[in-house]
């Protein structure tokens, strides 16, 4: 099994080994297990049963993952986008459009995106993307995971009456619990301690049994539910009405972005990317999570997409695709154990998050800050991730910032005919929002 291990993942050539890639995996899994409870949730309130839908996830989620890794050796795990998640129950429930349909959709900008992988279309956006952009996602990225990491824990809230972000009740148990864990995170990562993140987070774990955030389960175990009844519900033809193109351009656009924005995220926190910001392979990554995406809409799930917190894996030591065949195969225990996996409290991964979200912005230090066309749209990047809550959202708006300060500097030569068609892209995704 060594030997296979090897040879599959070439463990010495990326200087990791078993246990390594075994502990990035647990990790990973620990930081997306949540998907286990929000997926399936949100989905029942469009109408769909939730234990279906779990099962459904899990196996996907399996099926995937380890496509990723057998194909491309990368440490990077895929599940429903929550974004996609919430479009496609909006779709049903507040639109009334049937879930047959809504699963065309999703096919649909599946296809999309598998013809644009398979005739290397994707792979030549991410080249024609400027370094100083490729570095700015990278960051805006890493903040979004620390944002995200603090409002899962309470530390961070949305502020009605101010109509701003502010801090949550310092004094709540979620967020005592997450502070305790930051900084006992921070003591084991100065003393340098293997599977330091895993222990972290199993320690959190505990500490928050007395606090009452860690709730200990009535039962252990539970059966996968049939999902025969799910498979195929869909309305391919149906799903090609003009009406919904605006939700196939929701769809396909955040996706796209997020994507592509995750892979050199975690790309670069791994130290994949070479001297232009590149990641070599990456269109084989592109490949897997197009297919993910047609496939998983024929049981009716929301776009499979390569996930943020894949990151966590690479920050505990995850090299390969061997960090998420163990990630899966926590994830198939979990079909059986969800009960258990979901003791992990939010206060627990919380601090992992924004750990690895403060480390990914050493990133901007390489931007060129004597160039006012290149750190200006970088810093735009960066920002909007953050101000619009989406990754998607800060990368449509500083292409077309650096297109037009590019123009206004007199440097159209030095701009790529792609760059112009990314501009149109990211104006008409603008513009199904208004």
């Amino acid at each position: 099994m060594k030997n296979w291990f090897e040879k599959q993942f070439k463990l010495s050539e990326f200087h990791t080994n078993v246990k390594t890639e075994l502990l990035a995996g647990i990790t990973t899994f620990v930081t997306m297990a949540y998907v286990l409870a929000t997926v399936p949730n949100i989905l029942s309130g469009a109408g769909f049963d939730k234990h279906v839908m779990l099962t459904v996830m899990v196996l996907l989620i399996i099926l995937t993952s380890c496509a990723m890794a057998l194909y491309t050796n990368r440490p990077f795990a895929l599940a429903p986008g929550l974004g996609s998640v919430g479009i496609v129950a909006s779709m049903i429930s507040n639109e009334g459009i049937s879930a047959p349909v809504a699963a065309g959709v999703i096919f649909w900008s599946g296809v999309l995106f598998i013809l644009i992988s398979f005739l290397g279309l994707r792979e030549a956006v991410v080249r024609v993307i400027p370094v100083s952009l490729k570095h700015a996602v990278s960051a805006g990225i890493g903040l979004f995971i620390a944002l995200l990491g603090a409002k899962n824990c309470g530390l961070i809230i949305a502020n009605a009456d101010k109509n701003n972000l502010a801090f949550g009740e310092l004094t709540s148990p979620s967020v005592l619990v997450a502070v305790i864990g930051f900084f006992l995170l921070l003591v084991i990562k100065v003393r340098n301690v293997p599977g330091g993140m895993i222990l972290a987070i199993l320690i959190t774990t505990v500490i928050g049994i007395p606090f009452g955030v860690t709730k200990l389960p009535e039962s252990i175990f539970s059966l996968p539910a049939n999902i025969g009844e799910q498979f195929l519900n869909i309305d391919f033809i149906g799903a090609l009405d003009f009406a919904y193109i605006p939700f196939l351009i929701a769809l396909f656009v955040p996706d796209f972005f997020s994507t592509f924005g995750t892979v050199l995220g975690v790309g670069a926190t791994a130290g994949y990317l070479d001297e232009n910001g590149n990641l070599p392979g990456i269109d084989k990554c592109f490949k897997v999570d197009a297919i993910a995406t047609s496939f998983g809409a024929l049981f009716g799930m929301p776009s499979m997409t390569t996930y943020l917190e894949s990151s966590a894996g690479v920050e505990a030591g995850g090299k390969t695709g061997l960090t998420v065949i163990f990630t899966s195969i926590c994830f198939g225990l979990a079909l059986f154990l969800a009960p258990l996996a979901l003791i992990i409290p939010s206060a627990a991964t919380s601090p992992v998050l924004i750990f690895i979200g403060i480390n990914m912005l050493s990133g901007m230090r390489n931007i060129d800050y004597s160039d006012i066309t290149e750190y200006i749209p970088a810093f735009i990047c960066v920002t909007f991730t953050i101000f619009a809550n989406n990754i998607a959202n800060g990368i449509c708006v500083a292409l077309p910032a650096y297109l037009l300060m590019k123009i206004a500097a007199g440097k159209m030569k030095k701009i790529e005919p792609v760059m112009y068609v990314l501009v149109a892209v990211c104006l008409l995704y603008f513009y199904t929002l208004v």
